[in-house]
């Protein structure tokens, strides 16, 4: 039986010249007891088109009903749960809960009503945190009071907006077996909004992409049976078949091909370069261990005595490498990336770059963090310039703007160089911080999470983009992150970090797959799930906050 149903929905935004198409010809069923995943690249309409099935929009031609009744408001019937919490600070878990009571069950008994706040913030598992605030509870425990709060409405149908997206991968996965757990229970009917096609595929009856033109897209059955464990469905043929269909789908329409460059490298030296005689005379040296980590420390003083975050950290890095730094939450990656940047002193140990000791910040080193800090009333041409200037000073103006030009070209942003920061999107910023980091010419690129502030599709693009212009520079590079898929795409090696505190390298994996690399040729590769099932298997180790004694050093170069 079908509960909502979308006749030929559009919905646009503004009138005249200013108007704005965000939903077009929307015809959708939505079958009772099912769960359905509509899965699509920021700015496709995802929210808008729940916030249709919610009432909180009206369409601006055709109709959308529930069990045939046209949806002119809200109602209890519907329950929403949105990314951001919207907690009152002032009230506890119960509180929170209790409110929504209040609110569509006005004349519910006391004990009643008590009775079902229990019952529900006992299924999210928040029992011990019923008299807390929302100040004291942690990102992913907001959430289950949200998921609580919305369950004890007794809504038909749930509601799903990006719920999971503001959380760490971690806790989100968790979260959507708890939600998965709930629904099964429950027997609701779930719509829910995602840009990640692992939740997708792991939650899903039927997904369904949302096109970037706001069109309805492909329908994708997913006939994996239930419960689809995530280590599981990494032997699973049919996850592996689906999740290359759906993602190919996706980059085919979502990711538009790339804009070939006009901008030709001038052939000017860099502050911190050295004349190609004495590279050739220093090859042996300078490509062997080109950066060395030894007995890396990092230790913070505390009232309650010295805290060790990193310690006995060992890594020997060839010129010209890749190398992707993962693990938990907490266990100093960052921690590392800072010491390797001159931005964070070294407590013991030291790390040399080209046969010399890292002391201080230097653009020889340059970095790319989660936010690319760029100076906002500045063009993306202005902020990538105010390095170039500094590192090439024996360039001319117009050999330093062709320096510019050329990497906001490989970027992707050949048609808004001179557009304002503060008016970019954070995809379009990142392209700007990683334009900048390139253009110094560094000898080493360090990159902090640079896609993590960025939903799952948006960092599919960028880390096509880095991985082109990196394949032209070939610099040494590392890049922290907590994605698997992330990590193995763009390295040579992935080293996994035990947790902290006393981190230190657990295990290091050799990616052999052939570069130039996509996402879409490496999801074919036979090679593929087996790097990804090794850092998967050391993650799920220490998930849970245990820490197994790491191997000796030794053993862990001879892998």
């Amino acid at each position: 039986m079908s509960v909502l149903k979308f006749d030929n929905v559009s919905k646009s935004f503004g009138e005249g010249t200013a108007k704005t198409e965000v939903l077009k010809n929307i015809n959708l069923e939505v079958q009772e007891g099912e769960f359905l995943v509509l899965l699509g690249f920021s700015g496709s309409g995802k929210t808008t088109l729940i916030n249709l099935m919610a009432g909180l929009e009206m369409p601006t031609a055709g109709s959308v009903t529930f069990k045939d009744e046209t949806i002119t408001q809200p109602g209890p019937e519907r329950g929403v749960i949105f990314q951001s919490y919207s907690l009152m600070p002032w009230l506890t878990v119960n509180g929170n809960v209790r409110l929504a009571l209040d609110s569509v069950f006005p004349n519910m008994s006391k004990a009643e009503k008590e009775e079902r706040v229990d019952h529900y913030i006992k299924m999210v598992g928040l029992s011990h945190a019923a008299t807390r605030r929302p100040a004291e509870l942690s990102g992913g425990m907001r959430q289950r009071v949200n998921v609580a709060r919305a369950l004890a409405m007794n809504p038909e149908v749930l509601l799903l907006d990006e719920p999971l997206s503001a959380l760490d991968a971690l806790t989100r996965s968790n979260l959507a077996d708890e939600i998965e757990a709930i629904w099964d229970a429950e027997k609701k009917t779930c719509v829910l909004i995602t840009n990640d096609v692992d939740e997708a595929i792991i939650l899903a009856d039927r997904i369904i992409a949302l096109n970037p033109d706001g069109t309805l897209g492909q329908e994708f059955k997913v006939d994996i049976p239930r419960r689809r464990e995530r280590m599981e469905m990494n032997h699973h043929e049919g996850f592996k078949k689906l999740r290359a269909e759906v993602t190919k789908y996706l980059m085919d329409v979502g990711i538009a091909a790339k804009a070939e460059g006009k901008k030709v490298l001038p052939d000017v030296t860099p502050i911190h370069g050295v004349p190609a005689a004495v590279k050739d005379a220093q090859k042996g040296m300078i490509d062997h261990n080109f950066l060395d980590f030894s007995q890396l420390h990092k230790i913070y003083p505390t009232p309650k005595g010295p805290l060790t975050v990193v310690e006995d950290f060992d890594l020997k890095v060839q010129r010209g490498e890749f190398i992707s730094l993962i693990g938990h939450s907490g266990c100093g990656k960052s921690t590392v990336l800072t010491m390797a940047a001159g931005l964070n002193p070294i407590s013991k140990g030291g790390i040399r770059l080209d046969g010399r000791h890292v002391e201080g910040a230097d653009p020889e080193r340059a970095v790319v963090f989660q936010s690319p800090n760029l100076f906002p009333w500045l063009s993306a041409k202005e902020n990538v310039a105010i390095g170039v200037d500094k590192v090439y000073p024996k360039a001319s103006r117009s050999e330093r703007q062709d320096v510019v030009e050329y990497y906001l070209e490989r970027v992707g942003l050949a048609d808004a160089m001179d557009r304002p920061a503060h008016s970019m999107s954070n995809g379009m910023k990142q392209r700007v911080g990683i334009a900048r980091a390139f253009a110094l010419s560094p000898k080493l690129l360090l990159l902090d999470e640079p896609f993590g502030m960025l939903d799952s599709l948006t960092r599919w693009e960028l880390q096509e983009v880095l991985m082109e212009v990196w394949d032209r520079t070939k610099v040494t590079a590392i890049c922290v992150t907590h994605d698997v898929d992330e990590a193995i795409l763009l390295a040579d090696r992935v080293v996994m970090m035990t947790n902290g505190p006393q981190a230190t390298i657990g295990k290091i994996v050799d990616v052999d797959l052939p570069r130039p690399r996509t996402r879409k040729a490496l999801l074919e590769h036979p090679d593929y799930y087996r790097y990804r099932q090794d850092v998967l298997d050391f993650l799920e180790e220490y998930e849970h906050g245990s820490k197994p004694k790491p191997k000796p050093a030794k053993a862990i170069a001879a892998e």
